[in-house]
């Protein structure tokens, strides 16, 4: 059984909640530390009780609150060598497994790796015991054929859709970040996420969760839209679609 919820996503932090056959798990933690212990109490959960954080990449809003509460709690951070390296440049963490070497006998991981302006950038898939598949994937700039095929017909999606193009070039961005935010290094706008969608969803499919919206470049109804039709013009259709949002908690989904 797995258990999901987005505690926070946004360009200013991204923090998950994850359960996989009973064992309890954080997907990033670019919140404050308080603003996640208050989080997981909000849905039952006792902070003592995360095993550990998977750490996509090492980036600011995906790290934010982890040198405390993993001084508070001591949880193991999975995380790639080279997001291990760059993180030490500011704190150590003693208790720690790198991505790469890391196996797990009550579930299985797969890395898909990111193209990102992060060394050792990570997506997941965390597949159950039931063959039940939660897919993370954010900041990315895209998704190669290759990732695609492992990520098809899964039963929930945590799906980047950053940024409306026509609104990331018409806004207040310097040229040089909206360069890099466009690039094959950056963020998924809503039309490659939606296009993205369309390619991977399936009959397995039950929701799928919008992620890392732009509060600047984005609105969740541009994203919601956007996704909305292009399901239209290839006649599909999910039951259950979600706008992850910024310092806002979603709601706890059990697969």
């Amino acid at each position: 059984m797995i258990k999901f919820c987005s505690l926070s996503s946004g360009s200013k932090g991204n923090t998950a909640f994850i359960e996989v056959n009973g064992d309890k798990y954080l997907i990033d933690i670019g919140n404050t530390c308080s603003y996640v212990e208050k989080n997981l109490k909000e849905i039952g959960i006792n902070p003592r009780d995360i095993k550990g954080i998977f750490i996509s990449h090492s980036h600011r809003d995906h790290i934010e609150g982890l040198r405390v509460f993993i001084k508070r709690y001591n949880p193991v951070v999975y995380l790639s060598k080279d997001a291990f390296n760059e993180i030490k440049k500011e704190f150590s963490i003693e208790n720690y497994s790198f991505l790469e070497e890391t196996t797990f006998s009550n579930f299985g991981l797969t890395l898909i790796p990111t193209s990102h302006d992060a060394k050792g950038s990570y997506g997941f898939l965390f597949d159950d015991i039931n063959g039940n598949t939660t897919v993370y994937i954010t900041d990315t700039g895209y998704v190669s054929e290759k990732n695609l095929k492992l990520i098809t017909n899964k039963k929930l999606y945590y799906f980047e859709s950053n940024h409306d193009i026509e609104m990331l070039m018409n806004g207040p961005y310097p040229y040089y970040l909206k360069q890099r935010i466009l690039s094959d290094r950056g963020h998924l706008s809503n039309k490659s996420s939606a296009y993205y969608l369309h390619e991977i969803i399936g009959d397995n499919t039950k929701t799928v969760i919008l992620a890392h919206l732009s509060e600047t470049n984005n609105t969740p109804d541009a994203a919601l839209n956007e996704l909305k039709r292009t399901l239209k013009n290839y006649d599909q259709k999910i039951d259950n679609i979600i706008v992850g949002k910024q310092n806002e908690r979603g709601e706890l989904i059990e697969l």
